[in-house]
């Protein structure tokens, strides 16, 4: 950390420098770098030395975009990063990054193929990338990650017991449906868990579910800090029931009107629904350290098999897994999950009728 600072520091009063003195002494200190960086463009790199690139039009550049692209978000985020530990505590800074769904581009339907299902496909990083996942533009996923014989060979059995072993949450608890009746919780996402849980505990299995809505505030909408607010209250159910291996986030998608998400199951109409994992790591910032999660590989694996169950059992209910640069609190359990259920275009019936499936593919994983 030390050193990084000192780095900083060196490159800061070196730009200044470089500017200053082109400033005060005109053009003969930044013509005798351009030369001498001339010079030894041409011993070595000839071919560039045709190009009328100068020290200041190319490399000062590039300082100045490094700076900007590596030290400028050390630098906002470094305040009291060194005082946390790995499992960082809950502040404001750790969340900056947001999931915003209106930005995000149109999720397209999958269509039902009825394909067997090749494990040995699936053990490619390549095949996965472009069957299995779709990759944020904004995100970097390695192809060590994706190793699907890893992932789907993890071994993520528990037993059944009589203290709660899931917990299910609603990070955005107001995403309602078509036709959803407003201020009714049960007629939104919630209401979705509501369901999940009900065919959970018919296999046996015991739940918590946490109904609280934490992207409004004092009756106006607050999900740019609904991540806090949810992280907040896993951090209290895990402390109450230390029995929780399983922690599930269940949202609504929102995707282009013309986009619908509908899948026939056993004759019924149900919502297609997405596995969605956080990768603490952008294109642009590379791994994001004041989002650590140490149980990023389980998450992988979480969801991969689930994908797996799927696409054996019900091809066509699950759509591609997708990917995206932050954490989404899926740091706190290795079994950690974000679910979309549908979109703003399915009814209510739809999403509900999905979560037979969702939980039967959750009891062949984890039971």
């Amino acid at each position: 950390m030390e050193k990084r600072k000192r780095w900083i520091i060196q490159t800061g009063i070196f730009i200044f420098f470089i500017i200053f003195s082109k400033q005060v002494s005109g053009t003969m200190i930044a013509e005798m770098i351009d030369g001498y960086y001339r010079k030894v463009i041409t011993e070595f790199c000839p071919a560039l030395s045709k190009k009328e690139e100068t020290f200041s039009g190319m490399i000062l550049s590039d300082m100045i975009r490094i700076y900007y692209r590596d030290t400028v978000p050390f630098l906002q985020y470094r305040t009291d990063y060194k005082d946390k530990d790995e499992q960082d505590l809950v502040q404001e800074d750790y969340y900056h990054f947001q999931d915003d769904e209106t930005t995000d581009e149109a999720a397209q339907e999958v269509k039902k193929e009825a394909k067997r299902f090749h494990a040995k496909k699936w053990e490619n990083p390549k095949y996965l990338r472009k069957y299995i996942y779709q990759i944020d533009s904004t995100t970097m996923a390695l192809n060590s990650e994706l190793n699907g014989k890893v992932l789907l060979n993890m071994d993520l059995k528990l037993k059944k017991t009589k203290k709660p072993q899931i917990l299910i949450y609603h990070t955005h608890g107001s995403e309602t449906y078509r036709g959803s009746k407003r201020g009714k919780k049960s007629d939104t996402v919630i209401g979705v868990g509501d369901m999940l849980v009900k065919k959970l505990r018919e296999k046996n299995i015991s739940v918590i579910h946490d109904r609280n809505i934490y992207d409004k505030k004092n009756g106006k909408e607050e999900r740019s800090k609904a991540y806090n607010y949810a992280a907040n209250a896993i951090e209290n159910h895990l402390k109450k029931y230390p029995s929780i291996k399983v922690v599930i986030d269940l949202h609504r998608d929102g995707v282009s009107e013309k986009t619908k998400l509908v899948t026939m199951q056993k004759g019924r109409r149900m919502a297609q629904i997405m596995f969605f994992n956080g990768m603490s790591r952008t294109i642009s910032n590379g791994n994001i350290r004041y989002l650590k999660n140490p149980n990023k590989q389980m998450n992988l694996a979480f969801s991969l098999q689930l994908q797996a169950q799927a696409a054996k059992k019900y091809p066509g209910f699950t759509r591609k897994i997708y990917m995206k640069g932050y954490r989404y609190n899926l740091h706190y359990r290795g079994r950690s999950l974000l679910v979309e259920v549908g979109a703003q275009n399915n009814t209510l019936s739809e999403a509900k009728a999905s979560m037979s499936l969702l939980a039967e593919l959750l009891s062949d994983v984890l039971y």
